[in-house]
């Protein structure tokens, strides 16, 4: 499945359209999908019991599942759904016109569109070293439309040398949610790379959200290309510490051997840890397109009922 890129020349303003095409291709792959049951049109139903007004049965559906379902009334859908969405420098790489930011924020406002069309409400907090937004969850049109304005508005205006402070803005948002909600975090997670306490900060925070009883995803956002396998080319380069703006010039294949196991075995630890957790932690490669971040949205939802 392709990626959509977000020409910032040249769709300023069109993240919506950009949101809806993604949602659209996505649903109507689900219905040609070899998955039986498992499509977008589920969120707005809920499964028929005996006792249960026949007026509200959804006849088409049943004629495309052989199941009976009930159409769902918008006070029965009370999803509250919370996008966090680290915007510290470091998600700008690896190019400036689509890179991990500019990846999530497609991403999010693809969600965004579906939870919409489900009638779900959702939120926005967006941080660096603090909180920077959090607006409530809403499920109007009016709420979509300032949220995706917002994402715009990040499109636009990069960040320089912020800095990241993941742990101490989770439990910011820990504390700014007030209604039991679905959390849905998009962060390179490099912060907690940086020292086991770093790490350890890390889940007390996801431990924080856990214990207020929200769930919660995490979109791991990586360029696995470069910053997984390290496929750079072979000579020595010049890396930027796009959050201190540090520098250090290495020749790649005197490190790439170590950088390649370190990297794994910290990618494993965090993945352990997170199940420990009950954490859903989903691996978001920016050169896989949107679809993938969808599913797992859509697999959790289900979950959720």
């Amino acid at each position: 499945m392709q990626t959509i890129k977000y020409d910032q020349e040249t769709s300023f303003g069109n993240l919506e359209l950009l949101a809806s095409q993604v949602v659209e291709g996505f649903i109507t792959g689900l219905h040609k999908s070899p998955f039986h049951g498992f499509s977008v049109e589920f969120a707005e139903h809920r499964q028929y019991n005996n006792g249960d007004n026949v007026k509200n049965i959804d006849w088409k559906l049943y004629a495309k599942t052989d199941k009976l379902y009930s159409k769902r009334f918008e006070e029965e859908t009370n999803l509250r759904c919370q996008f966090v969405i680290d915007v510290s420098s470091s998600m700008y790489f690896p190019e400036p016109k689509f890179n991990k930011l500019t990846f999530s924020i497609q991403a999010a406002a693809s969600l965004m569109y579906l939870l919409k069309k489900q009638r779900d409400a959702f939120g926005l907090s967006l941080f660096s070293d603090e909180i920077l937004l959090n607006t409530p969850a809403k499920s109007t049109t009016v709420h979509q439309k300032f949220l995706f304005a917002k994402l715009e508005e990040l499109l636009e205006t990069p960040k320089i040398n912020a800095q990241t402070n993941l742990s101490e803005s989770l439990h910011q948002v820990a504390d700014l949610i007030h209604k039991r909600s679905l959390v849905v975090i998009f962060s390179d997670l490099f912060n907690t790379q940086t020292s086991p306490e770093q790490t350890d900060q890390f889940f007390d925070a996801l431990q924080h959200l856990k214990f207020n009883k929200h769930e919660i995803v995490v979109f791991n956002v990586v360029d696995k290309s470069k910053e997984v396998a390290f496929e750079f080319e072979n000579r020595p380069h010049h890396f930027i510490d796009m959050e201190t703006g540090d520098t250090i010039k290495v020749h790649t294949n005197q490190v790439k051997e170590n950088y390649v196991a370190a990297i794994a075995s910290y990618r494993q630890q965090i993945f352990l840890k997170c199940a420990q957790y009950k954490v859903d932690l989903i691996d978001a490669d920016i050169n896989e397109g949107f679809y993938p971040v969808l599913q797992a949205y859509l697999i959790k939802r289900q979950k959720l009922g």
